[in-house]
């Protein structure tokens, strides 16, 4: 690996050189934008429209439109007040001297009179439906963030509640719950998985998926889910993109670290606007020459296209997809470190995509949502022992598919100050899976080998009432939701999964707020484990009555914004499991896989496992008027799930302790810094099963170590910190701009030690060594060395970005 980082470094020292060089000054930009009522989509004249701690602004026109002159590029948001709505500060828009984004913004009616006080507008977001738990997470913190390189899974880890592995792996882990427990919405369209290479049946992955050039805004979610996102335990994403451009076509190119990617902002007719974007990786090609043992490459697409048919009706055509391939390199040097991966890490070809429609009506106080998708994932791995290419070395064939047919509508009310939300959501899904793999089982090899289909049908229904009272002082939701489906009797009764979730707010004083939420949230089981079968054809976790998981959620919460720039908030959470898949062979709760690639979930369980996890969060947001964004979080947690005794053991996720703090800041001549200093508790880890790893016959079927479940977390490793650096720098000319970054990860090449890892002696001929040869073939060892490996390293990025 010291090669890749000397070849980094070079880019690093080329990337000040370019940093140091002198820019054309630039011109004024025009900020363009339409304000509509929420609800009836009808345009605004009048609207008060001012630059958020500025006195530049405007009024908007007959047709709601408005235009603002501004003298520099960056990030703004906008105040606007208007009689009978409520006033509003917007999240973040990037402006650019090079991209014409036509902005639209929904403002709020109000029944609020006059004579009462009204409540002061926040840049920071509340909802009456999640007052606590949900973070609106800006552009400005996507596109600067120092460690994330653009990738929104990295920009998350700043927030509270969010913990983070050592790998650089994109695993969101949120409140002690494990990567399977969240879900991901773009544009309305609920999508599988944001990263590449993700592991099946979890969400996790090394590399984001979505393009952060069409991003708006992403609201977060760790609690307090609203009633039309189901199936999540966790988290919610909310991605919202922005429109294509009106008047001009814009291209983006991006040159990173580890891809090359293109987009572009185009009108497609005078009510159409699009938004498209490829990306490609190179990294093949640069692991190759560094004789690392994988050569990843991954491929992925987005686009939008928004069509405002008239002012009652708008449609939007949606899509991701990605292509991933991870080859392995079998002409790499034989070292310890890559005979161990190339000993059992298998080639993967997996492709995914997402696509839909969402349609809006628009009535005069309610509008009609109406989402259609389809998503699909195959994925494919085999494995040879020894990596030799016979049909008598291999040990593990693996192909799955699963897709899902989508639709959900859904409608929005206002009536005073009562907000009314209801809907139904349809989807079938569909299952395949064919299965050939050894396992060591009571000390023998056994065959696995079966093919699965499953085809079901799954509904929902929810609804919602939202209000305020007491000059807004007070804020109440109450909300319910239902699922079923065809998959067994177990899940078919409805009312076997009503989902209850009750939220308040009350504002204490102007700068002080109370917060409260109680909710029960279920969950579907991974098709992966819906799916498995044995070698007789039996849908064993059926036949062992799998049901929904379930996760009660108790979150008590205070918000104090001592100014108009600054939120302090403190929330206590206690989150209660139960149902969760019990892994029959190990013997341990499935919340506690997911972080590795592969598969999760292929294998007999049963639904008996409970688990909880608790604990606090403080978190402290400022946004400078200066320029200047500081993000503090702490969070203790405690994540906690019972073993086969039904006594409690750490799980996976166990931290206890989070520490992030993330600054940037806006210089002057188009510079911007930032840096980003995190804190993770150990995390628990399983001993090596030593005994059983040095047989031949297990070795041979897995080719890494089996660990000792009866010492199921146990141990602990190192407590980790590190240190990102970013700078930016933004260049313009007659035509076109030029950005340059340079994103450093783990700065001072912080290093913890791993868990030990085995790795079989070789003879001169390359054979391994067996320690008694003479042996019964059920009891011959091999001969193993050991070898510790350190997690953690300095890796330097440089990003250049052009824009015409």
């Amino acid at each position: 690996m010291e090669n890749l980082y000397k070849i980094k470094l070079k880019w690093l020292l080329f990337a000040l050189l370019i940093l140091g060089a002198g820019g054309m000054m630039a011109q004024n930009i025009q900020l363009k934008g339409v304000v509509k009522d929420a609800f009836s989509n009808e345009p605004l004249e009048f609207v008060n429209v001012v630059v958020y701690n500025t006195t530049k602004g405007t009024t908007t026109d007959s047709l709601g439109h408005f235009s603002i002159i501004l003298p520099s590029e960056g990030f703004v948001q906008l105040q606007l007040s208007f009689l009978g709505y409520k006033s509003l500060i917007t999240e973040e828009f990037m402006l650019s001297f090079k991209r014409t984004d036509f902005i639209e913004i929904l403002l709020e009616p109000t029944s609020t009179s006059l004579s009462e006080v009204t409540v002061k507008p926040s840049p920071f977001i509340r909802k009456l439906e999640s007052p606590v738990s949900l973070r609106r997470i800006g552009i400005d913190q996507i596109e600067k963030s120092a460690g994330a390189n653009r990738d929104i899974s990295k920009v998350i880890q700043s927030f509270a509640g969010v913990a983070s592995s050592v790998s650089y792996r994109n695993d969101l882990i949120v409140r002690g719950g494990g990567p399977s427990e969240n879900r991901f919405y773009l544009d309305g369209i609920e999508i599988p998985t944001i990263n590449h290479f993700t592991t099946q049946g979890a969400s996790g992955g090394p590399v984001g998926i979505l393009n952060v050039d069409f991003i708006r805004e992403v609201d977060f979610y760790s609690s307090a889910f609203p009633v039309n996102r189901g199936n999540a335990m966790s988290s919610v994403l909310a991605f919202k993109q922005m429109d294509g451009s009106r008047d001009k076509v814009n291209i983006k190119g991006v040159l990173g670290a580890s891809e090359v990617a293109a987009s572009v902002s185009a009108p497609l007719s005078e009510k159409t606007s699009m938004l498209a974007s490829v990306r490609r990786s190179y990294l093949q090609f640069l692991f190759k020459a560094l004789d690392l043992p994988f050569l990843p490459t991954f491929n992925d697409f987005q686009f939008k296209t928004k069509t405002r048919i008239n002012t009652k009706n708008e449609i939007s055509f949606i899509g991701v997809g990605a292509i991933d391939q991870f080859d392995l390199n079998y002409d790499a040097s034989n070292t310890p470190e890559n005979q161990y991966i190339l000993s059992y890490i298998p080639d993967n070809d997996q492709w995914s995509y997402a696509v839909g429609v969402n349609y809006k009506h628009f009535f005069n106080k309610s509008y009609l949502t109406v989402v259609a998708s389809r998503n699909m994932l195959d994925n494919k791995a085999i494995k040879y022992r020894d990596n030799i290419k016979t049909a008598d070395n291999l040990i593990y064939d693996y192909h799955s598919q699963e897709a899902e047919n989508k639709f959900r509508t859904e409608i929005n009310s206002k009536l005073g100050n009562v907000e009314l939300y209801g809907g139904l959501s349809l989807e079938t899904a569909s299952y395949y899976n064919s299965t050939f793999t050894y396992e060591y089982i009571d000390g023998a090899s056994q065959v696995v080998n079966y093919d699965s289909s499953l085809d079901f049908f799954k509904y929902a229904a929810f609804a919602s009432a939202s209000f305020s009272s007491l000059n807004s002082r007070l804020g109440l939701s109450l909300g319910m939701r239902i699922n079923a489906n065809s998959y067994s009797g177990k899940m078919n009764n409805p009312l076997n999964q009503f989902s209850p979730r009750l939220s308040a707010s009350y504002r204490l004083y102007e700068k002080l707020a109370l917060n409260f939420s109680v909710g029960k949230y279920y969950q579907l089981p991974a098709y992966t484990t819906m799916g498995y079968r044995n070698s007789d054809g039996d849908l064993l976790n059926k036949k062992n009555g799998l049901k929904y998981i379930y996760s009660n959620h108790y979150v008590l919460g205070v918000d104090f914004l001592p100014n108009d720039y600054t939120k302090v908030s403190v929330e206590g959470f206690y989150k209660k499991y139960g149902d969760y898949p019990f892994s029959v062979s190990d013997s341990v709760s499935l919340a506690s896989k997911g972080s590795d690639y592969g598969v999760v979930g292929d294998e007999e369980v049963t639904s008996t496992s409970k688990g909880r996890a608790f604990g606090y969060e403080l978190m402290f947001r400022q946004r400078s008027p200066k320029g200047a964004s500081i993000i503090a979080a702490y969070t203790f947690v405690r994540s906690e799930f019972t073993d086969i005794d039904d006594d409690y053991v750490p799980s996976s996720w166990d931290n206890k302790h989070l520490f992030t703090i993330t600054y940037s800041k806006v210089l002057s001549r188009d510079w911007d810094v930032g840096f980003k200093w995190r804190f993770i508790g150990g995390a628990p880890y399983t001993p090596v099963d030593d005994e059983t790893t040095r047989l031949k016959t297990a070795w041979d079927i897995s080719g890494k170590e089996y660990l000792d479940y009866g010492q199921f977390n146990q141990k602990r490793l190192e407590n980790f910190h590190q240190l990102d650096l970013r700078i930016d720098k933004k260049y313009h000319f007659n035509k076109w701009s030029l950005s340059v970054y340079i994103d450093i990860q783990n700065a001072y090449n912080y290093k913890i030690k791993d868990p030990v890892k085995y790795v079989v002696d070789l003879d001169d001929t390359g054979s391994p060594i067996i320690e008694n040869p003479d042996a019964p073939l059920s009891e011959q060892r091999y001969q193993f060395s050991k070898i510790y490996t350190e997690s953690g390293t300095v890796l330097p990025t440089l990003g250049v970005i052009i824009e015409l």
